[in-house]
């Protein structure tokens, strides 16, 4: 029984535990239902501003285009309008020139009249024709320097309208270029636009996709971990699907990593029939460095093969978009040996699966577990037939050794033997010598040349003559 304290009246109640496992699963769908709310709505916010800002920057930067190409087109006005004041500036000032000349020619002529007045008439008639001529010459000149001032005048008109023609131009090429740029903003503003809902579609699958996830889960699975869950998955099973199978937490981190769960199987004989290392990663067990499944094969692999499993199986909620591990069961064999990705619905059909592929073939592991008792019984002994070959050797050995020295000493005794046979050899000889030479001893050799000793003898022989 759990107590809870009520967070309004303070008062303390006790609830069960399926009350407080629909509590807490109540809690938990509110609070991902109001996650999900709010991320929605942060989305739909983030394409309002982002479209917001797309379209200010768009117009700010169309603005400043058009200020800039105002600004020129004023600066031509302006040059277009100090052009027409210089050209009509230089006519007057030519104007000018030319009327002064002309008066003072003018008033030349008016005083030379007045100074030849008291000539005389040849002089007056040959002045007269000079004058003419003079004044013949000037009204050429001055016909020539009108002549020169209209053809400047129609030069500088032909530039005028070479300018008005040239700032017509470009006046329609900004025009058109503002066209263009209209244009271009509105092409950007719906591929903007269109970039933006390809985004918001992706974000509104990937909820989707999310949603369709915790539909096809098992609601108890939401507020409980993912081993938690598949240890109930499979202990619910476990009576009548599963009663010889092992299937406990893997707690020997003896190798310097252990996986999470082992799953072996055996039938009636004791023959293990499948073996699984199971690994359960959920999105809470992700790292900087670790976020795909990807990440933990290497060391589901390691682990497998430390504690002699035949397959190894990643049970990931890891990747929830990614289309290819949203199908199930993924072999990923090429990577490393018998591995799997599954999601958890199938936990249980990939044991199903692998335990039924393995039933298949358990008349080829009873035949091969026979030959490779019979091949540990001939092991066996061939063992023992070494070890007897290797202790009679030994034995030999020391035998030999032993007999070898036997032999020595025998050698030696006869040796020391033969010395004695010798040295008795010789001592028989010494004695039949000494014997013979006894032998050839009488009283007369004794005697001879021994008055004495034979006179001795001569009375022993006296005496035994008379007492016969």
């Amino acid at each position: 029984m759990h107590e809870i304290i009520c967070p309004h009246c303070n008062k303390a109640f006790k609830i069960d535990e399926a009350g407080y496992a629909d509590i807490l699963k109540q809690v938990r769908d509110s609070d991902f239902e109001k996650q999900l709310h709010e991320r929605l709505e942060l989305a739909e916010q983030d394409k309002r501003n982002a479209v917001e800002l797309a379209q200010a920057k768009v117009a700010g930067e169309l603005q400043k285009a058009a200020s800039a190409k105002d600004a020129e087109i004023q600066e031509l006005k302006a040059k277009l309008d100090a052009s027409e004041v210089a050209r009509k500036l230089a006519l007057a000032e030519a104007l000018s020139a030319v009327e002064k000349e002309r008066d003072a020619l003018a008033n030349e002529l008016e005083h030379a009249r007045h100074q030849q007045l008291a000539a005389s008439k040849l002089a007056e008639s040959t002045l007269q024709s000079e004058l003419h001529k003079v004044a013949t010459a000037k009204e050429v000149e001055i016909n020539e320097l009108k002549a020169k001032i209209a053809a400047d005048g129609t030069a500088r008109q032909l530039a005028i309208t070479q300018a008005v023609n040239a700032a017509e131009k470009e006046r329609d090429e900004l025009k058109n270029g503002l066209e263009t740029a209209k244009l271009e903003k509105q092409l950007a503003e719906k591929s903007l636009k269109d970039r933006y809902e390809a985004q918001l579609k992706d974000r509104d699958d990937q909820i989707e996709r999310l949603r369709d996830m915790k539909a096809r889960l098992s609601t108890k699975m939401v507020g409980e971990t993912l081993e938690q869950h598949c240890e109930t998955e499979f202990n619910r099973l476990r009576a009548t699907a599963f009663a010889r199978a092992y299937f406990e937490k893997d707690n020997d981190a003896s190798g310097g990593s252990k996986g999470d769960y082992i799953f072996r199987d055996h039938d009636d004989q004791g023959t293990e029939i499948v073996s699984i290392m199971f690994e359960m990663k959920n999105e809470a067990d992700t790292t900087a460095t670790k976020k795909r499944n990807e990440d933990f094969f290497r060391e589901l692999d390691k682990d497998r093969q430390a504690k002699g499993c035949e397959y190894a199986v990643l049970v990931s909620l890891l990747e929830a978009d990614s289309e290819l591990y949203n199908t199930g069961i993924v072999d990923v064999s090429y990577r490393y040996p018998k591995m799997y990705v599954v999601r958890p619905q199938f936990f249980i059909p990939m044991i199903t699966l692998l335990r039924n592929a393995a039933m298949n073939s358990l008349q080829y592991k009873n035949e091969l577990a026979l030959v490779k008792a019979q091949n540990i019984d001939i092991t066996n002994f061939e063992s023992k037939l070494e070890a007897f070959k290797t202790g009679f050797e030994r034995n030999y050995e020391l035998a030999s050794k032993q007999f070898t020295k036997a032999i020595d000493e025998i050698d030696k005794s006869i040796d020391h033997l033969q010395k004695t046979k010798d040295a008795l050899l010789s001592a028989d000889r010494n004695l039949r010598l000494a014997n013979n030479k006894a032998q050839d001893v009488t009283i007369k050799k004794l005697t001879h040349g021994n008055p004495t000793m034979k006179a001795k003898f001569a009375e022993i022989e006296i005496s035994e003559d008379s007492v016969d």
